[in-house]
């Protein structure tokens, strides 16, 4: 008898803590990793929700940069916080590429619980103002006449811009040099800079840029031309259609955190990306919000994950190369 009630009393006076530790939450402020240097597009768009973000969850909202191997670095860290719902990943499209290209000391599915997706758009070849290609046939042209002399930057080895352009160049029987750099913003600033003669990423970092007149958009990765800048080509219509692919921001927390605290964060986050001050904005960023829900994150990773691990085995393709 006295055996049973020591094994029984710790369970009694523990469930009720629990619980109201999830009735409180946040009583003090969340983090948010975001696996990238400052200046990428994860970053903007952790930094556009986090005011008002903040105010639905009725906590500050910290962000943290934790940029390095595509993402892995920071998503390491957030797969080894506590499962308490103070610490949160902002992951980009690399979440779904990473589990093909390299070992990672996490499960990208088994250690995350999925939140939301929160918006996707297309890839922009872009080249900077002063440089002499016109058109993405300009460019084409230039890169097939001297093989490997063109230079194109990616916010990193292995990320999704590595391997649509890698399709592409296979595809169109031309050879580039890539040139990774450590997140979006470094190599925004190099094009910016005209230190590379191109850039392919996500219109969410450049369009800024674009549309001050800094950068000259070439061609675009999605199916049809993007409505922000009809007037760009898909690589499609010049022949190049095997590099159709979309990037994408998503909302994950720690597998084990409690049920209640991940609907509650996914409802304030759902709520702040349908704003129409912010899907507005992140429209004119050069994406489109999804807001989906956490079984809708979960089907659409496991499909990015086998979709992209088979071109990068098809590619043999390295983080390093």
């Amino acid at each position: 008898m006295h055996r049973r009630l020591l094994l029984t009393v710790p369970a009694i006076l523990v469930l009720p803590n629990a619980a109201r530790a999830q009735q409180g939450w946040p009583d003090r402020p969340v983090r948010v990793i975001v696996p990238w240097a400052p200046g990428g597009s994860t970053d903007a768009m952790a930094r556009l929700l986090q005011q008002r973000l903040s105010e639905r969850i009725g906590q500050t909202i910290v962000i943290e940069n934790r940029g390095g191997a595509s993402g892995s670095i920071g998503a390491g860290q957030a797969a080894q916080a506590a499962p308490d719902g103070y610490t949160w990943l902002l992951a980009f499209d690399t979440q779904g590429v990473n589990p093909g290209l390299m070992r990672l000391p996490f499960d990208t599915v088994g250690d995350f619980a999925p939140v939301s997706l929160m918006a996707r758009g297309p890839m922009f070849l872009v080249t900077h103002k002063d440089k002499p290609f016109r058109t993405i046939q300009d460019w084409l042209a230039a890169a097939r006449k001297d093989p490997e002399k063109i230079t194109y930057a990616t916010s990193g080895s292995g990320t999704l811009a590595h391997l649509a352009m890698t399709l592409l160049a296979t595809q169109g029987g031309f050879k580039v040099t890539h040139v990774p750099y450590r997140g979006g913003g470094p190599a925004t600033t190099a094009m910016l800079s005209a230190e590379i003669d191109s850039y392919m990423t996500n219109a969410v970092v450049v369009m800024p840029h674009i549309r001050a007149g800094n950068l000259r958009p070439l061609a675009v990765t999605s199916a049809e031309r993007w409505p922000g800048l009809p007037e760009i080509p898909t690589f499609g219509e010049i022949g190049l259609a095997g590099a159709e692919s979309y990037t994408w921001w998503a909302w994950f927390g720690r597998t084990g955190t409690p049920a209640p605290i991940l609907e509650k964060m996914g409802d304030a986050l759902r709520a702040t990306l349908r704003e129409p001050a912010i899907s507005t904005r992140i429209e004119e960023l050069g994406a489109n919000v999804v807001a989906s829900s956490s079984a809708e994150l979960a089907t659409f990773l496991r499909a990015e994950i086998d979709k992209w691990s088979k071109v990068i085995r098809d590619n043999n393709i390295r983080a390093e190369s």
